[in-house]
């Protein structure tokens, strides 16, 4: 199959690019190389340097699926630039979308987020629940799953909510809460949680970039799906980092309550079953870090980064 991926250069393209081209499909990347390019190259591997607010210069030629990973990521960097963030994650999806369809694209598969849900009491947040976005970032998600959900009738659309990644990338990001708190036990020798009793789902990296290669395989399962497998509070996500790093947790007030769980109950009733889990995740980083495989770099913090680099 001939795939598109968008943002293919990021943290969790990085792992799924690979994944395809073991497969056997052929893909092209559209990157705009924020943070660089960390994939190997291979003969069925064509990586652009480009930016999705160009949707002209993107060729959909013989394009038979898209991934639309691509978008400013995460609440703090969305806030940045909201005009940025709404360009490049909600009408560059837009005009996507309208492209794909045009060219004939078959499938379209779309990386929303969780945090669409917003702030939520319910112990269990399932697909059907209201959407109350609460940042730039949140609400370009929401308005690109109802623009995508309009060209339903054109072709499979395949909308994934998935919750707070965690694990290894070539491209690695360490602003996510395990991968963060993990790091900080490797190299400053004590934890800081801000509250903690907060709930966060989480998904390990290789559990969601397998959800894309489900979903490809899995045309007719179309519609929203949640991704997230554990519901774990951040202090006790800290409490397992120390099972692998014995170090000191400090624990201090936060002005952050957002709190939430979810269902992943409707994806798991299509077939797919995760394979790893945090305590994975983390034993991952810690074996990678101790083998000199990984270290803090400057370009896995995405608002900092951006910050002193992109705007």
């Amino acid at each position: 199959m001939n795939i598109l991926v968008t943002g293919g250069c990021g943290y969790k393209g990085s792992i799924l690019v690979p994944k395809l081209l073991a497969e056997g499909h052929h893909v092209t990347v559209v990157d705009v190389m924020w943070f660089g390019n960390f994939l190997a190259p291979h003969v069925n591997l064509t990586v652009v340097q480009g930016t999705v607010l160009e949707p002209e210069s993107i060729s959909m030629d013989g394009i038979e699926a898209v991934i639309h990973l691509s978008s400013v990521a995460n609440d703090p960097c969305g806030d940045l630039d909201p005009a940025l963030t709404w360009e490049t994650s909600a009408l560059a999806t837009m005009q996507l979308a309208d492209k794909a369809a045009r060219h004939g694209v078959k499938q379209f598969l779309y990386a929303s987020s969780g945090s669409v849900y917003g702030i939520k009491d319910e112990e269990q947040v399932t697909e059907d629940l209201e959407l109350k976005p609460v940042s730039a970032y949140n609400k370009t998600k929401m308005v690109s799953e109802r623009v995508l959900l309009s060209y339903r009738d054109d072709m499979k659309v395949q909308i994934l909510r998935p919750a707070t990644v965690c694990g290894l990338s070539p491209r690695m990001r360490l602003d996510v809460s395990v991968n963060l708190l993990t790091m900080a036990a490797l190299t400053k020798g004590e934890i800081t949680v801000f509250g903690g009793k907060q709930v966060r789902p989480n998904v390990h990296i290789d559990d969601i970039t397998d959800t894309y290669l489900h979903f490809l395989k899995h045309p007719d399962i179309t519609g929203i799906y949640n991704v997230g497998f554990e519901n774990i509070s951040i202090l006790d996500i800290a409490e397992m980092v120390t099972e692998f790093v014995p170090v000191k947790i400090k624990v201090t007030a936060s002005n952050d309550l957002r709190s939430y769980r979810v269902n992943s109950d409707k994806l798991l009733a299509t077939g797919f079953k995760p394979k790893k889990t945090v305590r994975d995740a983390i034993g991952e980083i810690v074996e990678a870090f101790n083998a000199k495989k990984l270290k803090d770099e400057p370009h896995f913090h995405n608002l900092k980064w951006m910050q002193e680099k992109v705007l």
